[in-house]
């Protein structure tokens, strides 16, 4: 379904990330995984696919920084062919209080969740928008839509990345480009399963489906955003959260 698409993923090392790399190699797309500090959790991912018949290619920089995304984007485009799939999903938290938040935690979440999302999709739609052809997806969360405490930056550039989708979606649509989100809710990962049993249990309950999702629930929506199937859904965000919320 999506041979001979090139395919860059960022924050692609492990998480639902990872998950995301793993399902669009099975489809058949050769997939960048971009990491900036954790070399051995992106060889393991590239092992992964390879091991199971498909392709793929470690690209290190950090979303951050936008000379390193233009030199990154440059060298994939030159040495493995023009970006066709964007998946912004490298993030970082940096939770606290309003009230007690160094202006450094907010700067850092929003430069690298919400500024490194602008700055790959301006780098790597250059390309698409010559080939008239290019997906890009965007992973905001649900903390984006309902808030949370103490995640104030974290929720601004979540729901700063939904903003800014539509506004790209509306720009790019006339180069046959798409821009979408996935927001998921709480999804097992790393960081969920540090979580004491009995926060687990309050979390839960607020889930009206009672679990948390997958990496591979949050991969599937991707996959569909970025499919054939897909080709006339532009500016939307799909909720992978189990129901926990049920907006627009």
């Amino acid at each position: 379904m999506l041979n001979d698409k090139i395919a860059l993923v960022t924050g692609g090392s492990r998480g639902i990330g990872r998950a995301i790399c793993i399902k669009l190699a099975s489809l058949g797309a050769m997939v960048g995984i971009n990491y900036v500090s954790n070399p051995d959790a992106a060889q393991e991912t590239l092992n992964t696919i390879q091991s199971a018949g498909g392709k793929g290619f470690i690209s290190k920089f950090d979303v951050s920084s936008a000379d390193a995304v233009q030199a990154a984007i440059k060298d994939i485009n030159e040495q493995h062919g023009s970006i066709d799939i964007l998946v912004n999903n490298a993030g970082v938290t940096r939770d606290g209080l309003m009230a007690r938040m160094k202006e450094t935690d907010w700067d850092t979440v929003l430069d690298t969740n919400l500024k490194g999302a602008f700055t790959c999709t301006k780098a790597a739609t250059r390309a698409m928008m010559k080939k008239r052809w290019g997906r890009v997806v965007n992973i905001t969360s649900v903390i984006g839509f309902l808030g949370n405490g103490g995640q104030v930056n974290y929720g601004a550039a979540k729901a700063g990345m939904v903003g800014m989708s539509k506004s790209m979606a509306r720009e790019l649509a006339a180069r046959n480009i798409t821009v979408n989100c996935v927001a998921p809710g709480y999804i097992l990962t790393d960081m969920t399963d540090g979580l004491p049993e009995d926060i687990q249990d309050a979390i839960k309950k607020q889930i009206p489906l009672g679990s948390f999702g997958t990496p591979e629930d949050v991969a599937g929506a991707v996959a569909f955003l970025v499919s054939p199937e897909s080709n006339y859904v532009t500016g939307q965000a799909i909720h992978v959260n189990g129901g926990m919320y049920m907006g627009n």
